[in-house]
């Protein structure tokens, strides 16, 4: 993932959140789009809930606020909290930066799904870990860190409606369901990475890179915004859906106040940030976990399937086709499959190898 080769139309947008819920758990199959739930659901909530009440329909839920400690150059860093994740970049080629924690070996830092321009990005789980001690590769500069919590820290209240929402029959968890801190988005007073609507040409199937048997995937999902929106300084959550290991879907990328994730009232597709050079018009879900030598969940694969037949649907396509994607904004062109890998499109591992090997299948079903 990485930004879009332009960042057309900075401009600065409320911070209202559209109204949508999902409960975590089984995702419903097939059926029309729902009306969404026109209940604002920023952070701090609605005005009623402002009052010490809630608006009908809604409810109110509290999230861990994620804290951070962030660092510069190599050697040890010790952190007030306990990380469950430790964000990195650098400049240049960096071959061998690594990270050593609590077990003491080295981890190499990169390899994931993220790409910087003229440097590397690791998200490294830490697993608790109060201090880390980080080494810079060959030809690696500029190293900075940043240890996240987004399990354990402060209560904050989030106002949600209490009732699912669904995209085309598939239930989802909306942006305030996961406890996505909408400031974020915002860099010195306005969005850091405004909306930008193109026609909907293609899927790309990710893997978050990070550890299989999550026990918190939405605690990974705020880890995941953090790294993206503040220290890759993306502005948002790169994916637009992402997919634990339970069959929930989490809606990413913000994409305005109306009821639907992903597009606009008009069907395109917002620019998110997951595909490097082609992210205008392409579309991206990536899997929580690692599926380099072990396929998705059953149930993680269900709602794969579900959720990419339900928006090339909505937009037209073939998911066993091959297209010509053509970047609308600088007219870039790739020959891919319309529902295709991250490795299709880049030098990446992405989305493991037993995974890309199962997209086939997933095109074929998906097509059913």
């Amino acid at each position: 993932m990485s930004v879009p080769p332009t960042s057309p139309h900075r401009q600065q947008r409320s911070l209202s959140r559209r109204g949508v819920i999902a409960a975590a758990g089984a995702v419903a199959a097939g059926g029309a789009l729902a009306p969404g739930v026109s209940a604002a659901t920023g952070s701090e909530g609605t005005a009623e809930a402002a009052e010490g009440g809630t608006a009908a329909g809604t409810e109110k839920r509290d999230f861990p606020a994620t804290r951070t400690a962030a660092a510069t150059g190599t050697g040890e860093t010790s952190t007030a909290f306990a990380a469950g994740y430790v964000a990195v970049r650098w400049s240049g080629a960096g071959d061998g930066v690594g990270i050593r924690l609590a077990d003491g070996a080295w981890h190499p830092a990169g390899g994931g799904c993220a790409a910087v321009e003229d440097g590397g990005t690791a998200l490294v789980a830490s697993g608790g870990a109060t201090s880390y001690t980080l080494r810079a590769g060959d030809g690696a500069g500029d190293l900075r860190s940043l240890a996240i919590d987004s399990a354990r820290g402060p209560a904050r209240s989030f106002t949600v409606p209490t009732e699912p929402t669904r995209v085309r029959g598939v239930e989802y968890l909306s942006r305030p369901a996961w406890g996505a801190d909408e400031a974020k988005r915002y860099k010195d007073g306005v969005v850091n990475s405004p909306e930008a609507y193109y026609p909907f040409q293609t899927i790309t199937v990710h893997h978050t890179d990070t550890p299989n048997d999550d026990a918190d995937p939405a605690a990974t999902v705020r880890a995941i915004y953090e790294y993206h929106a503040v220290t890759l300084d993306w502005g948002d959550i790169g994916y637009h859906f992402l997919i634990d290991e339970s069959g929930a879907v989490y809606e990413g990328r913000y994409s305005g106040d109306d009821a639907v994730p992903a597009f606009d009232p008009e069907g395109r597709l917002v620019t998110a940030f997951h595909t490097s050079g082609f992210n205008s018009g392409n579309l991206g879900i990536a899997l929580i976990g690692t599926l380099v030598d072990q396929g998705p969940t059953d149930a993680a694969r269900a709602s794969l399937v579900r959720l990419i037949r339900a928006v090339a649907r909505r937009g037209g396509l073939d998911t066993t086709a091959r297209t010509t994607y053509v970047n609308p904004v600088n007219g870039v062109t790739r020959e891919v499959a319309t529902v295709s890998g991250h490795r299709d499109w880049l030098e990446t591992d992405c989305p493991g190898r037993t995974m890309y090997e199962l997209l086939a299948a997933v095109r074929a079903e998906a097509a059913g």
